[in-house]
């Protein structure tokens, strides 16, 4: 498997088995070891490579343990201390590292709970652990970005210099996106107010605060709905706002009342989900009819996937507004079933539904 392989099968392990580990030891066994192992690719089970519990005399702390100490040539590069998997992972729980880093050769040190991984170096002084991480893997939400860092830090490829040379841009990089996504999910005040005074010319006052911090929650919302929406048509290969010039496309506009539900726009939020539902739908149907045709209609109860945008040719709907997400097929009748689906990788099993849904609109004679 290649790496990235690897690190996205790691990935699935823990959110498959996260509900039932409930120790530090478990979460060591079943999370650190693996990963240890599977991804930076030293056996565990050679002591000459991987020491458990590795003990160095530090001041007048005699004994003290450290987790797993990575050795390369006799002598230590990394430092593992594990915390349990359902604990946060905090600096202040990095004293033990901070002492052992300071004793031995290690440059790097390694802050763990099995799902969050903060890698630290001695940037700010030498032979001193930094307060802050220069690299933050999570398995939960794995930055593409950071995997050809990480593989330096493997066996077969083991490149510290190159990487510590990175890690200050490293470090100030990830701290900035991590500061970016937390405005983007709850903006602070601060944000707030730099937004609106490059578009609002009064008073910043106390209800303009309150009117703007919805609307700046909103247009970041939408901004990366937006950003989602581009990478998807550009995958497919489909101009921004497709343009169709076939008579028989322009034919399928009617005069028809649409569902009132329709027309009430006040509540309907389209979400990230709906528009990630929708393009999985047009990629499966796309190879019996051209992606343009395939569009979207966003209602209150439902997220339709039309052929040609005519509501009498629905291919699927998605009823996501709710706890239990549903995909509503279609049948020759055109009669809805709602399939219970637990995450949106399920609509491909449903993939040959979908693609008859389109036929039977295709080989249908013209009215």
């Amino acid at each position: 498997m290649e790496f990235a392989e690897r690190l996205t099968a790691l990935a699935a392990k823990v959110r498959q088995q996260r509900g039932q580990i409930e120790t530090e030891e478990a979460t060591k066994n079943a999370f650190v070891m693996p990963f240890i192992s599977t991804i930076l690719g030293y056996d565990v089970f050679n002591p000459l490579e991987v020491v458990p519990e590795f003990t160095a005399d530090v001041g007048v702390k005699k004994g003290e343990k450290i987790d797993y100490a990575i050795m390369r040539g006799g002598t230590v590069q990394i430092l593992i201390e594990c915390k349990k998997s359902k604990e946060p992972v905090k600096i202040e729980h990095a004293s033990q590292l901070y002492r052992y880093f300071a004793v031995t050769n290690a440059r790097i040190a390694i802050l763990t709970n099995g799902e969050v991984y903060q890698f630290f170096t001695d940037l700010d002084a030498p032979n001193r652990m930094d307060a802050k991480p220069f690299l933050v893997l999570d398995l939960n939400d794995v930055d593409e970005t950071l995997i050809p860092e990480l593989m330096k830090l493997s066996k077969d490829v083991f490149d510290l210099d190159s990487i510590i040379s990175a890690a200050g841009e490293l470090k100030y990089i990830g701290a900035i996106k991590r500061i970016i996504a937390g405005e983007f999910k709850q903006p602070e005040d601060d944000w707030i107010k730099f937004l609106t005074s490059k578009v609002y010319e009064g008073a910043y006052t106390q209800k303009v605060r309150e009117q703007f911090t919805g609307l700046v929650t909103k247009a970041t919302k939408q901004f990366l709905n937006d950003q989602v929406n581009e990478r998807l048509k550009a995958a497919l290969g489909q101009p921004n706002f497709p343009m169709a010039n076939d008579p028989e496309i322009a034919a399928t506009v009617t005069s028809e009342k649409p569902a009132e539900d329709d027309l009430i726009e006040t509540g309907i939020e389209t979400t990230l989900e709906e528009l990630e539902g929708f393009h999985i739908v047009r990629a499966i149907v796309c190879g019996d009819i051209k992606p343009s045709r395939v569009t979207q209609r966003d209602a209150k109860s439902y997220f339709a996937v039309l052929l040609d945008d005519n509501n009498r040719k629905p291919i699927a709907r998605l009823h996501f507004n709710r706890a239990q997400k549903y995909l509503g097929l279609f049948d020759q009748d055109k009669a809805e079933t709602r399939i219970p689906i637990s995450s949106l990788e399920d609509i491909y099993e449903h993939a040959d539904t979908l693609r008859s849904s389109v036929r039977s609109y295709l080989e249908a004679p013209s009215s």
